[in-house]
Formats: C-alpha cells, sequence, structure tokens
C-alpha cells in the first residue's frame, strides 16, 4: 500500500526526537535552528496529521505521552535511515563539485586540451581533473555511459542520444614519404593508392570515409596511432590519413610530404559532447562563464564557475 501523506513530515519527526531527547521544545527548537513558536506550530501540526496527542506541556517541559514514545521509538530509525540519505546525497555532491571528468579524441587530446587543461588548473587549483583518451566512438560510449562528464570528439557525426556543441574544426591531411614522387591525385586514383587509417571508430577514418564516399578500399591499411601511421608514411608504406595538426613538424623537417586531392574537401568540425540538454556545470546549475576564447576551453571554464 502507499505511505500515507504524514512520512514526508520527515522534519517534524525529527524535531520530536529532538524534544524526547532534550526534554523541552524550546532546546529543540534551537538544536534544530529555528525559534520555539515555529517548533511549537510544526509540533502541533504534526499531531494533527497523525491524529493522536504527542506531547504534554507544562511549565517544567515537555512530556511525550504514551502515544508520542511510541512515535518517538518507531521514528528513530526512520529519521536515521533519512540521515544517512541526506549525508550520502551531499558526499556525491560535493565529489561532483570538486571533480571534472574528461574524455577526449586524439587529435583534441594531444593537440588542444592539454592547454585547456593546464589553464583551467591555474584558474580553479581545487578541482580535481581526469581525462581520459580514446577514439571518437569511445568517447561517446564513456559520456553514454556516464564515466565521463563531457567529451570532446572529432566525427562529424554525433550520436542522436548525446547533446552537442561545436568547439572547432580541424583539417584531415593526406601525407606520403617525400619519395612518393606525385602531390596532386584525383579520387579515383588516391583509392587505388595503399592507405594507411585509424582504427574503426575513429573520427579520422570517419572523416575520410563520408568524404570519399564510403567506398571499399581494397588497399586500406587500419593502424592504432597516429604516429604509427606517421613512422609508416615516411618509410614509404603508403598514404597517411591523419589530422593536419599532426603534420605540420614532419612536413617542415622534410620527412613528409602533403598529397593534394581537388575537389576532395577534408574540413571536419570538433564537438564537444554530453548527456542531457545542456553541459553539466560545476556546480550544479551554476551559470556558464562566456568568455572570448577558444570555445573548447570556454566550456570547460564553463562547467567550474
Amino acid at each position: 500500500m502507499p505511505l500515507p501523506p504524514w512520512i514526508s513530515d520527515l522534519p517534524a519527526l525529527d524535531l520530536l526526537l529532538s524534544v524526547a531527547e532534550s526534554g523541552s521544545v524550546g532546546r529543540a527548537a534551537q538544536r534544530h535552528g529555528i525559534s520555539q513558536p515555529t517548533a511549537s506550530e510544526r509540533l502541533a501540526k504534526l499531531e494533527r496529521r497523525l491524529g493522536v496527542p504527542l506531547l504534554v506541556r507544562s511549565r517544567r517541559g515537555s512530556l511525550l505521552t504514551p502515544a508520542g514514545q511510541a512515535v518517538v521509538v518507531w521514528s528513530q530509525q526512520v529519521i536515521d535511515a533519512a540521515h544517512a540519505l541526506a549525508d550520502g546525497v551531499l558526499t556525491l555532491r560535493d565529489d561532483r563539485q570538486a571533480r571534472l571528468r574528461v574524455a577526449a579524441s586524439l587529435t583534441v587530446a594531444e593537440y588542444m586540451l592539454p592547454a585547456w587543461l593546464l589553464t583551467l588548473r591555474r584558474t580553479h587549483p581545487d578541482l580535481d581533473i581526469s581525462a581520459q583518451v580514446a577514439n571518437s566512438q569511445g568517447v561517446c560510449e564513456a559520456v553514454r555511459a556516464g564515466d565521463a562528464d563531457l567529451g570532446f570528439v572529432e566525427s562529424p557525426d554525433i550520436p542522436d542520444d548525446l547533446s552537442a556543441r561545436k568547439v572547432g574544426s580541424d583539417r584531415v591531411a593526406l601525407v606520403a614519404s617525400p619519395s612518393y614522387g606525385r602531390t596532386e591525385l584525383s579520387v579515383a586514383d588516391l583509392l587505388e593508392r595503399p592507405l594507411l587509417l585509424r582504427e574503426p571508430g575513429s573520427g579520422t577514418r570517419h572523416t575520410f570515409l563520408n568524404a570519399v564516399g564510403n567506398v571499399p578500399l581494397p588497399h586500406a591499411t587500419s593502424l592504432g596511432s597516429t604516429t604509427t601511421i606517421l613512422a609508416t608514411a615516411r618509410a614509404g608504406g603508403g598514404i597517411g590519413v591523419v589530422s593536419a595538426r599532426a603534420t605540420a613538424g614532419p612536413i617542415a623537417a622534410g620527412e613528409l610530404v602533403e598529397l593534394h586531392v581537388p575537389g576532395l574537401s577534408l574540413v571536419r568540425p570538433l564537438h564537444a559532447v554530453w548527456l542531457g540538454t545542456t553541459p553539466p556545470s560545476w556546480p550544479p546549475n551554476s551559470s556558464p562563464i562566456r568568455l572570448p576564447c577558444d570555445p573548447g576551453f570556454g566550456i570547460l571554464i564553463g562547467m567550474t564557475r
């Protein structure tokens, strides 16, 4: 059967326990930080809701009636459980206020997130920040499972069950050894060459496949990291498909050259993703801070006001 409406009046039951312990409505009111008239009114209301007299008031104090003594005994475990619930929820809230769990795909993690987190630690030294790195699919799974409060992905397609906001953009580059020869290819020619792609679930791979129409790639090899792709491309093992942010150094050093494919668009957005309609905030329900800076860092700052 459903609980009766009066069972929700736990503060009044807690006040009744204090009266039983202190022997006085006045002293019980002090414990609860309220005035004596307020305490008396709450106890009188509780009596009316229960339909039994709980207290006998005299000049010497307040004594429990037999019914009041029974209610106190029955209430003790209920109030203890309510305190345990309140303490547990407050602990969870304090933990949430002190922790920020971020998951980021490889490009964001390597080339953008470190500067964001460094500045964030300077502005919020008491914030405990943890970051994990995965491909875009893994980041979405971590956010969906509650293992990350906020994710950053480089995949152009965002799952329907996650909210997202664009925080930047990136370009996928095609690079090869300087000995490769040609630096301009057609799309058809490119697809017949040995391609070095990130693993399934990677946003870089997804961007490239979308750009070429998701056609079969008979000469593609999947590799688990950008570093491995760059090393293989330098050794003449194929055309590396990686973020342009990772190629600037090797190209400047003459270790790699960038290949160009007219008509092939490899620009992609970078997104922050989260569960729910609005980004989470620290403390909860705080308003985001709008900063005229890198949008991705602005989102992080807005969540730690």
